[in-house]
């Protein structure tokens, strides 16, 4: 048995979902006639409230399609120095759009509106425009931490005020609304878009989806396809994204579950030095300098354990609807062979 906690990307279809997939009726979307893909973009932007949706390939293609639309060659964009579209997104921000990106120190990925006024430039010829905000919810760095609708609200009070476009990455966006229960369509009311991944808790195979209002999907859909993201009979991939969003957003929390039981765990082991505080799925820890990252990884691929290596002897392990008690007593029993 393989036990796979690098990401929570790694989950495979079940048979009930690949079921759904062979039945779906697809078409070619290019032309914008896949009726399954017209099902998922329309489900998606209904839970938050928005017009309209888009449905790509990765999150990465939605992210930067959102901050292609938002800007302008030559302007700025601000987000938090962990943030993904500044990290893990191959240089995209620069290379797809022009833009540069001020990064702001926040709080285990999360920033606050005072801090958004503060990195804002006054206007001058000589400095870029700052013309978006992004955040990300939940933070892939900062360790799973998710905002409060409450701080979204007075970020996007302040993209209001200063006339910039906000733009939510939420690739685990429903891992957090597991976790404060608030209604969706409030984040729709305030961020200009939001990018939603379907391939992570959610568990299906492929896909994001760009949700907006119709005149920002309508310029989101050619940039799709400037970037090679138009897809034909993609409905059979975009079938698992409604059957991921009909079925798994409850049972997220029982990866919250698992993740802070994991997390107790490892604080009890001397060779484990910090952990970042577990909300939802993700655990970030580092280790003493006397235990190695590569010894402790290779001491758990002994055992058929893959977890992720994040730098200066950090690590990081994803809870996910592929990993279950069974297999959490089997990690514990190896955590414990490691001296």
């Amino acid at each position: 048995m393989e036990i796979d906690l690098r990401s929570d990307t790694v989950t495979r279809p079940t048979p009930a979902m690949l079921k759904y997939m062979f039945n779906a009726r697809v078409g070619d979307d290019v032309f914008n006639e896949d009726p399954t893909i017209k099902e998922l973009e329309k489900k998606a932007a209904a839970i938050f409230g928005k017009e309209a949706g888009l449905y790509c390939p990765s999150g990465t293609m939605t992210n930067q399609i959102a901050i292609k639309v938002h800007t302008q060659p030559g302007d700025e964009l601000l987000c938090d120095v962990t943030a993904h579209v500044y990290n893990y997104e191959g240089g995209g921000i620069s290379f797809n759009s022009g833009v540069q990106a001020k990064l702001i120190p926040g709080d285990n990925g999360r920033f606050t509106a005072k801090q958004v006024e503060e990195h804002l430039h006054p206007d001058a010829d000589w400095l870029p425009r700052t013309s978006l905000v992004t955040i990300e919810n939940t933070s892939n760095r900062g360790g799973g931490t998710y905002y409060q609708i409450k701080n979204v609200k007075e970020i996007g009070q302040v993209c209001k005020r200063h006339k910039l476009n906000f733009h939510l990455d939420g690739a685990r966006i429903f891992n957090a609304l597991a976790e404060t229960k608030e209604n969706p369509k409030e984040y729709g009311k305030t961020c200009d878009s939001i990018s939603i991944c379907l391939s992570k808790g959610l568990g299906a195979p492929v896909g994001s989806v760009l949700i907006g209002n119709a005149e920002f999907i309508d310029r989101a859909r050619r940039i799709r396809k400037l970037f090679g993201g138009g897809m034909r009979q993609a409905g059979y991939l975009a079938a698992a994204g409604i059957y991921a969003l009909d079925n798994n957003i409850k049972r997220l929390k029982e990866d919250h579950q698992r993740a802070k039981h994991m997390a107790k765990i490892l604080v009890k082991k001397s060779y484990v030095s910090h952990i970042l505080p577990v909300e939802t799925n993700i655990i970030i820890f580092s280790l003493d300098k006397s235990m190695p990252a590569e010894k402790f990884t290779s001491a758990l691929k002994k055992e058929n354990i893959l977890v992720s290596t994040m730098g200066n002897n950090t690590l990081r392990m994803v809870t996910h609807l592929d990993f279950n008690d069974k297999m959490m007593k089997i990690v514990e029993t190896a955590l414990n062979k490691i001296k």
